[in-house]
């Protein structure tokens, strides 16, 4: 049965996902230099261990193109149930995970399917970061631009202490 919402809601974060992604791709010309040599394969974004009280989210097909970016990929096109790399990320501790993502790290992520692929994806996963001051700067100016990034970081910097302070009094007995 159709949901108007999800169908609505799913095309557009997609979108949206997949513009991210391309955009801090573009900023590391290595990871598309990388990702140009597999044009063609798919990705599929899975969400393993889901424990908040939302319907988990779908899983995610995606094409590398001949630039070495990412386009989405309908779940009825080819490709999209059989992918060449199936990435898993772990949402079973998701205090665990914002803590990850407050760090600047990736949560778990697990990969599978083809070995090249594989390396290069996990290669992506660990060294290509969004650079959110550089895009502010670029946007706002430069003086302005540091005054938003640092109180940006001042903020992360609460994030992390309010989900590490949740997380301490969730652990507690």
């Amino acid at each position: 049965m159709a949901n108007p919402l999800t169908d609505l809601v799913l095309p557009a974060a997609t979108a949206r996902f997949v513009l991210l992604a391309n955009h801090v791709l573009t900023a590391a010309p290595a990871a598309t230099e990388r990702l140009k040599g597999r044009s063609g394969r798919t990705l599929r974004v899975e969400v393993d261990g889901w424990r908040i009280p939302l319907p988990p989210p779908p899983p995610m097909s995606l094409r590398i193109t001949p630039a070495g970016l990412l386009e989405a990929v309908a779940p009825d096109e080819s490709g999209a149930d059989s992918p060449d790399l199936r990435l898993r990320v772990d949402a079973s501790q998701p205090l665990s995970a914002a803590r990850s993502l407050a760090s600047g790290q990736v949560p778990e992520v697990h990969v599978e399917g083809d070995a090249a692929l594989a390396a290069d994806m996990t290669w992506i996963l660990a060294n290509v970061r969004w650079d959110l001051a550089a895009d502010l700067e670029r946007v706002v100016g430069g003086p302005l631009g540091d005054t938003v990034a640092r109180a940006g970081e001042q903020v992360l910097a609460a994030a992390r202490g309010l989900v590490q302070g949740v997380a301490g009094a969730v652990r507690k007995p």
